[in-house]
């Protein structure tokens, strides 16, 4: 019997890499100040709470881990198909091939954080800080690069303006944390958990962005069954 081909639509999957980590540190949040282990505040700019102190304790504590990482994996598979989305776009250079590398080591970053989140030791809170600023820094290079292959697309232009946009946003913000670091510590020490959390909603919008994209081009997958 001959094998038949299934399409399957693939921008479910980039938004499930957008949502799920969104859905997580919110989720992880409230119950966290349920249980008493947070203050309750606006984190976006109360800057009264890390995104790791969410996941530390009680019941978020494994609510955490157990999305966490199944996030790690699904990012994994979403960075290497955006390799093959920009080829089946045909956009030109090889900078497809190294958002694939990126987003692969970023999410192994971000798997490893989760594995070490709630642990005590220098080994674990090394870990840790390796691990969040390898996932921050690699996946928003990743994203740099996504964006800048699109903007050079004849027919993506104006989607991948917009996305290169969005990678300015978060630069800026980054900058502004190392700058506010170097001069005044004191006060970056106040509000350091406020820009952890606007990194993570912007890294994570631009996965939502793609997962958008992903709808609007048709990429699929197919799937042979005989």
């Amino acid at each position: 019997m001959a094998a038949q081909s299934h399409n399957i639509q693939l921008w479910w999957l980039a938004l499930l890499a957008g949502l799920i980590p969104l859905f997580t540190i919110h989720v992880t949040f409230a119950i966290s100040v349920l249980e008493g282990f947070v203050p309750w505040c606006i984190p976006y700019w109360d800057s009264c709470t890390s995104i790791s102190r969410t996941g530390r304790y009680g019941t978020s504590y494994f609510i955490f881990k157990g999305t966490m990482l199944p996030a790690a994996v699904i990012g994994m598979l979403f960075w290497w198909l955006n390799g093959r989305w920009l080829v089946q776009l045909g956009t030109t250079g090889y900078g497809r091939h190294w958002v694939q590398w990126l987003g692969l080591v970023a999410c192994a970053a971000l798997a490893a954080y989760t594995l070490a989140l709630g642990h005590e030791g220098e080994g674990f809170n090394i870990t840790r800080r390796i691990g969040v600023v390898l996932y921050f820094s690699l996946t928003y290079l990743a994203q740099l690069l996504i964006s800048a292959a699109l903007l050079r697309h004849h027919l993506w232009h104006k989607t991948g303006k917009y996305l290169m946009w969005l990678c300015k946003v978060t630069l800026t913000v980054g900058i502004i944390s190392v700058i506010l670091t170097a001069v005044v510590p004191d006060l970056y020490s106040q509000l350091d958990d406020a820009f952890e959390w606007i990194l993570a909603l912007l890294i994570n919008l631009h996965a939502l962005w793609l997962a958008l994209l992903w709808r609007q081009s048709a990429f699929q997958a197919s799937l042979l069954v005989k």
